[in-house]
């Protein structure tokens, strides 16, 4: 299975190939079928990104108490292990030191 060097940025949902277009955090070797499969949890975290917004407006509702923000943060926690998982050794070094895992 041939791995391509990819970008990838958390907080933009990109995945690039050219490390000059845009801003990234990390950078992992990966086939096509595992950056799509890191797309699909940066949609899924995206659509849950869209519930917390309603909870955002809503002061009563503790962060801890609204699944929304559970999926959120799952899909977060998700999209970090794959990273891991495919990161080069300085990608596997920086979210170690994240202690998001």
């Amino acid at each position: 299975m041939d791995k391509t060097k990819y970008y990838v940025s958390v907080q933009a949902n990109s995945i690039l190939t050219d490390q000059a277009a845009a801003a990234y955090e990390l950078e992992i070797l990966a086939s096509e079928r595992e950056v799509e499969q890191i797309q699909e949890l940066f949609n899924s975290k995206l659509l849950a990104e869209d519930g917390t917004f309603i909870r955002s407006m809503t002061p009563a509702i503790p962060y801890h108490m609204d699944d929304d923000n559970d999926r959120y943060d799952y899909y977060l926690i998700e999209i970090y292990k794959k990273l891991y998982e495919l990161g080069t050794a300085e990608t596997k070094s920086h979210i170690k030191q994240m202690g998001i895992l």
